[in-house]
């Protein structure tokens, strides 16, 4: 088995783990190994329609943003994380924007073309179009791509880290690497690295509807927790209220800034009825408007709501909104002339590792960044696209951080053979399937935008069970992506109910029946990373059932 040397490995290719990526290697690394599991525009990063919020106007301030964020979070976030975010927006936007960004411009006294959605006191989104994320992809990976200290490798899965403890090395937990599986290829290998950075992007699959892409499968989260890292505030996972309703729209957003631009939430007549939920209306915070839809489906029986953007012309959606506009022409609909079907989808978790604003987290050696990461800057309720805002700042101030500290030395640490024991290829696909079907569904019916505690102890059992049957198909078949990635969906599935069942409260976008009432005083709710089982010492090489 090879072993792959590298100052640091960054794990994942959206935005976080490309800024992750340009500002260690420009702080003086001398090799960045970035790996993906897919081709390094493969991103949650990319589909991100709306833009990133940032205060850009005279007239708005780092007080009235931090405050509305502050408020979406309900009573969960860290006010200094959330001020210092915040406060560092400008000078990520301009580096964007250096490295060829063009962000849409307007006559607002800032000279952009400023969008508001829901949560928002002000304008301050800024966007290209409605493609922001696939823009500042594009760049980015342009920049990463010139870096001569910088190493893309793609379609590599992470199949776990590697850690002191697990070697039976004395002293604190510490991760040295990971290792890590070609799917081209099929080979594994080691990568051997003093820092270790994830910014995997979140679990969106682990719900039957998302509108997330298939990527979205928690890798990173589930990783951390197996490896030792502490786990933050699961339970919230964001439901975004439109999500296009359509047999071949294939997870599809209808992104909140069209709501912002002035549509309606209305049944299938088009009658509006947010005003009965919010006094902000179509405006109000995702989980509120996300929980009026829910409810609004089950008084009626509907299989969908409706969004009423009709009173503005077909040369303003289309200017405004030209991806969507045409996506929704595509099957039939004309913003312009119809009601827009839609329903809420699994789209963003607010929880994740537990780390500080540089990424920092309770293992050693290990750091995480985007949506992989619990900083505290969304609390218990993301405001609409401070996600990027935060992808953005974080990997910049976890290298200005580390570019003052030496890395510790771990050439000298051997990292054993990986061995498949008796594993042969697999013949039984259809237990993936199935378990990959049930799991999603489980977690839909159980553990969705309304939670009770019977449906949490039900799911609990099944996802107990799945992860059971994963278990041994793992360890009776040769690794591929699909059983990494269910494996690691069955784990976040896990902490995301085992979470939810410790907040014994409603609060921000977990509701539970039995726990109407929302508690004076707001907590984390943190689950310890798993005690790593060490191998002997002396061996040389890993087999499955060691992990």
């Amino acid at each position: 088995m090879k072993t792959i040397d590298c100052d640091y490995l960054v794990v994942g290719s959206g935005i976080a783990g490309l800024m992750s990526a340009i500002h260690l290697a420009e702080g003086g690394a001398e090799r960045v190994l970035v790996v993906t599991k897919r081709g390094i525009s493969d991103s949650n990063s990319e589909k991100a329609q709306g833009g990133i919020s940032c205060v850009m106007e005279p007239t708005d301030s780092f007080d009235a943003h931090v405050a509305d964020t502050l408020d979406a979070g309900a009573g969960l976030c860290d006010e200094a994380t959330v001020r210092r975010i915040v406060e560092a927006g400008p000078a990520r936007i301009a580096e964007l924007e250096r490295y060829g960004v063009v962000f849409d411009k307007g006559d607002s006294l800032s000279g952009y073309d400023l969008g508001r959605e829901g949560g928002h006191t002000a304008r301050r989104i800024l966007h290209s179009g409605d493609i922001t994320g696939r823009e500042v992809e594009a760049r980015l990976v342009a920049h990463v791509r010139s870096l001569p200290n910088v190493e893309v490798r793609e379609n590599v899965c992470l199949i776990d880290l590697v850690t002191t403890r697990r070697l039976g090395l004395p002293g604190a937990n510490r991760c040295v690497g990971a290792y890590a599986f070609d799917t081209g290829t099929s080979e594994i290998f080691a990568i051997r690295a003093p820092r270790t950075v994830l910014a995997t992007g979140g679990c969106g699959k682990v719900y039957l509807y998302t509108c997330n892409p298939d990527i979205a499968t928690g890798d990173g989260i589930a990783i951390g927790w197996r490896a030792g890292a502490d786990i933050a505030n699961m339970e919230f996972i964001q439901f975004h209220p439109t999500c296009l309703f359509h047999p071949k729209a294939k997870s599809f957003l209808i992104s909140e800034a069209v709501r912002g631009e002035g549509a309606e939430l209305c049944d299938r007549d088009g009658v509006p009825f947010m005003e009965k939920y919010d006094r902000r209306g179509s405006l109000a915070p995702r989980d509120i408007v996300a929980r009026a839809i829910d409810s609004e489906l089950k008084r009626t029986a509907a299989p969908y709501a409706c969004l009423d953007i009709r009173h503005k012309s077909v040369e303003f959606l289309r200017r405004r909104f030209p991806n969507i506009y045409a996506k929704c022409l595509e099957f039939g609909i004309d913003m312009a002339r119809d009601l827009i079907p839609v329903v809420p989808a699994a789209h963003y978790c607010c929880g994740g590792i537990k780390a500080t604003v540089e990424g920092v987290t309770s293992l050693q050696g290990l750091y995480a960044v985007g949506e992989v990461a619990c900083t505290g800057l969304h609390g218990a309720n993301r405001l609409a696209s401070n996600s990027l805002l935060e992808a953005l700042v974080c990997p910049c101030e976890m290298a200005r951080r580390l570019s003052g500290i030496p890395a510790p030395d771990v050439s000298d640490i051997a990292i054993p053979n990986w061995i498949s024991g008796n594993a042969v290829p697999s013949d039984e696909a259809v237990i993936l399937a199935h378990n990959w079907a049930e799991l999603r569904t489980c977690m839909w019916d159980y553990v969705g935008i309304v939670r009770s505690a019977k449906r949490l102890q039900r799911a609990y059992h099944r996802i107990r069970n799945i992860r059971n049957e994963l278990r041994q198909y793992y360890f009776d078949y040769l690794v591929t992506p699909e059983i990494l990635e269910v494996r690691n969906l069955a784990d976040v599935a896990e902490l995301i109910v085992r979470c939810a069942h410790k907040r014994r409260e409603s609060r921000g976008l977990h509701k539970t029946l039995d726990y109407p009432e929302r508690l004076g005083e707001a907590r984390d709710t943190i689950l310890h990373g798993r005690v790593a089982r060490p191998y002997a010492a002396s061996a040389t090489s890993l087999s499955k059932e060691e992990l």
